[in-house]
């Protein structure tokens, strides 16, 4: 399988799925982000650009993650690009990864940016419908962003849900937060959401949920199932 993280902003990639990611690339399949505002020009305190593509650069290598697909879409702004602009570059970016799994933020998220790209994203699933070169989309799931996706109260409809788990252990959540050190002032102190202890704290929740020590967990809205894949 071929798999795209479709997210708004550079360390997206690391707080939705980066444990996951990282095993699911061990395994040896293709996984590769596409981040729509990878300039991320509105961030406080962001460093020189220089730096932050030399950031992604790091915590992509961490993970063992294949080369970003970076827009310049303005940061903290997506809702003023018409969103036939965003579908096409998130559809471009399928087209070149051969992406039939797609990850991506929830679309009643705190952030506006991330609701825009998970809208965006969910109309590009589509793409098999429209192009019978392109093969069908075997599963699309939203993400949970610390100090976001919490944060809505439920106030744009429903909340996550975590109903899939990935179960990642003790490497790869080192591995997750390693590669979030890699960008410059992302990281808090506890207890703030984006912290160590909460990053770990959420790892521990979802885990408990599953009967595991530690996951990811991911809602799912469409999985295509085939002969087989249950037991």
């Amino acid at each position: 399988m071929n798999i795209l993280i479709v997210v708004a902003h550079p360390d997206d990639e690391v707080l939705g799925c980066g444990a996951t990611a990282s095993l699911l690339a061990a395994q040896g399949l293709s996984v590769r982000s596409c981040i729509l505002s990878g300039q991320a020009a509105a961030r406080r305190e962001r460093p020189e650009l220089d730096e932050l593509y030399a950031d992604m650069e790091r915590a992509r290598s961490i993970l063992g993650l294949g080369e970003p697909i970076v827009g310049n879409f303005p940061n903290i702004k997506l809702n003023t690009v018409a969103h036939l602009e965003l579908v096409q570059f998130i559809e471009a970016a399928m087209l070149e990864t051969g992406a039939d799994v797609l990850f991506t933020h929830h679309p009643s998220d705190l952030n506006d940016d991330h609701v825009q790209t998970s809208r965006a994203c969910q109309a590009a699933a589509r793409l098999f419908q429209r192009r019978p070169d392109v093969p069908a989309l075997k599963a699309l799931y939203f993400m949970e962003i610390l100090s976001c996706t919490e944060w809505t109260f439920g106030a744009g409809g429903d909340q996550f849900r975590a109903e899939t788990f990935c179960e990642i252990g003790e490497e790869l959540l080192q591995k997750k937060l390693d590669a979030l050190a890699c960008y410059r002032g992302i990281l808090r102190e506890y207890p703030h959401p984006r912290s160590k202890e909460v990053v770990r704290s959420l790892a521990t929740l979802r885990g408990s949920q599953a009967g595991i020590q530690l996951a990811e967990a991911f809602q799912a809205p469409f999985r295509l199932f085939n002969p087989g894949d249950f037991c």
